[in-house]
C-alpha cells in the first residue's frame, strides 16, 4: 500500500511513472485474474486504490493524468 504522503513527496515526474506503473501492474492483475492465475486477489484491490491516490494528488497539482499509460 502507497501511503498519501509518500506519493505527496515525489516529484512531478515520479508521480505520473508511478500512475503508469499501477496502471500496468492492474493490466497485468487483471488478466491473472482472467485465466485464474490470480493467487492474491487483494492485490487488485490495492493497486487500484494505489492508483487512485496517486491519481488524485496528480489532479490536485494539476497534471493532466488521463493520457498516461
Amino acid at each position: 500500500m502507497t501511503r498519501p504522503l509518500e506519493l505527496r513527496d515525489l516529484e512531478e515526474q515520479q508521480l505520473v511513472e508511478r500512475i503508469a506503473t499501477f496502471r500496468k501492474e492492474i493490466f497485468g492483475l487483471r488478466f491473472q485474474q482472467a485465466t485464474g492465475e490470480l493467487e492474491n486477489t487483494a492485490a487488485l484491490r490495492t493497486t487500484r486504490r494505489d492508483l487512485a491516490r496517486a491519481v488524485t494528488v496528480a489532479r490536485e497539482r494539476g497534471i493532466d493524468v488521463d493520457g498516461i499509460r
